[in-house]
C-alpha cells in the first residue's frame, strides 16, 4: 500500500512546526539553521537559505513562504520559488504564532508574551496591533478567530483593522494547545472549538450564540478536530481517536492502537493511515479499523498529506517521502 520513494537526512531532530508542505512544495528546517526547498516527486534541493534556528512556524501562503525562527525577533517572508528574500519584519521576542489569511500575516498573541501584530503579506507593513492572549488563531470569514485558553469568550477580529467583528460565550472554557490549533474551520462561516475536557463547540459566524456541538464519552487532547475522509477525528488524550460525523455531531466510531498518534488522519482510497510516535504506519479501513501495520521509522514527529497519493513523515533525523498506492483489499 506504501512506498518510501525518497529519504532525506535533516542532521536534526524533525520538528513538525519546521515543515510546511504543499501538493509541489517541501519546504523543512534542517542542519540548524538552514531552511530548504525540496521537489516532492525526488527529493532534490530547489534552494537552501540561511533562517535562524528551530522555527516557531513555517508557512507556505501562494507563492510566498514564511518563517518565524527561535534564535531572532525577526519575520523572514521568501520567495516560495527561488528562496530569495522579498520582505522582513522585526517583531517582539517569542512571538509564537504565525497565520495567514487573505493577504494578512498574523504574528504573536502566544502565551500573551507579546501583542497581536498584522502585516501585509505583499510589502511586510505593519497594519495593526492588538493586545491578546490566545490560541492559535484561524482564518474565518473576513478575519481571525481567536480566544484566550481556558476562557470561554471568543472573538473575531478583522484582518484589515484588526477590530472586533464579532463575539461569542462557548458551553465550557476554551482547551489549552501551547503550540498547536483548538479551532478547525469546516466551512462557510463555520467553526468547531474544542472547549472543556471532553467537548466540541459550534461557532456559525452569522449566529449570535455558540452551541455544544458533541460531547464525548472519554477525555479528549486539547487539538482541534481534522476533517478528513467525510469524518472529524478528534485525537484523545491517551491516543486514538474519536471519529463524529461532521453534520450532526453523532459519533461514528473510535480508533485504538494502543499507541500515542502523531500528525494528521490521511484518508485512503478505502480507509485511512494514521502514524505512531513508534514510527508505525496503522492502515485502517473505513469504519475505522485497523487492516496492517507498517514500520517506517524508529520514531515519526509529525506526519503531513500532499495531495491524494503522497505524505510526508518526520522520522528521526529525517524526512521521509511516502508514496500510496491503491489500496484494494484492506477491507
Amino acid at each position: 500500500m506504501i512506498d518510501i520513494g525518497w529519504e532525506r537526512p535533516l542532521h536534526q531532530r524533525g520538528v513538525a512546526s519546521g515543515l510546511a508542505v504543499t501538493r509541489d512544495h517541501v519546504v523543512v528546517h534542517e542542519r540548524g539553521t538552514r531552511l530548504v526547498s525540496l521537489d516532492p516527486a525526488d527529493g532534490s534541493v530547489r534552494w537552501d537559505v540561511p533562517v535562524g534556528t528551530w522555527p516557531r512556524a513555517v508557512v507556505v501562503a501562494g507563492d510566498r513562504c514564511l518563517v518565524l525562527p527561535q534564535d531572532r525577533p525577526r519575520l523572514s517572508c521568501l520567495d516560495l520559488a527561488t528562496g530569495q528574500p522579498i520582505w522582513s519584519a522585526e517583531v517582539p521576542a517569542v512571538p509564537g504564532h504565525l497565520v495567514v489569511a487573505a493577504n494578512v500575516v498574523l504574528v504573536g498573541g502566544w502565551r500573551g508574551y507579546t501583542p497581536l501584530r498584522a502585516f501585509d503579506l505583499a510589502t511586510g507593513q505593519l497594519r495593526w496591533e492588538a493586545e491578546s492572549h490566545t490560541v492559535l488563531p484561524v482564518p474565518a470569514g473576513e478575519g481571525f478567530l481567536l480566544g484566550e485558553p481556558g476562557d470561554t469568550r471568543v472573538r473575531l477580529l478583522d484582518r484589515h483593522e484588526g477590530r472586533e467583528l464579532s463575539a461569542w460565550r462557548l458551553p465550557q472554557p476554551l482547551a489549552d494547545n501551547d503550540a498547536g490549533s483548538v479551532i478547525s474551520a469546516v466551512g462557510p462561516g463555520r467553526s468547531l472549538l474544542r472547549c472543556g475536557p471532553r467537548a466540541l463547540a459550534e461557532i456559525d459566524l452569522s449566529a449570535d450564540t455558540a452551541r455544544e456541538f458533541f460531547r464525548a464519552d472519554t477525555d479528549l487532547a486539547a487539538a482541534a478536530p481534522d476533517p478528513a475522509g467525510g469524518s472529524l477525528w478528534l485525537a484523545e488524550r491517551r491516543g486514538g481517536y474519536t471519529v463524529v460525523d461532521p453534520a450532526g455531531g453523532v459519533l461514528k466510531w473510535r480508533v485504538d492502537v494502543g499507541e500515542r498518534l502523531v500528525g494528521e488522519v490521511v484518508p485512503t482510497a478505502n480507509g485511512f493511515l494514521v502514524a505512531s510516535a513508534s514510527g508505525t504506519l496503522f492502515h485502517l479501513t473505513s469504519d475505522g479499523r485497523i487492516a496492517k501495520r507498517t514500520s517506517v521509522a524508529r520514531r515519526i514527529w509529525g506526519l503531513r498529506r500532499a495531495g491524494t497519493d503522497q505524505l510526508f513523515a518526520l522520522a528521526k533525523g529525517s524526512l521521509l517521502a511516502i508514496k500510496i498506492r491503491n489500496s484494494a483489499g484492506l477491507e
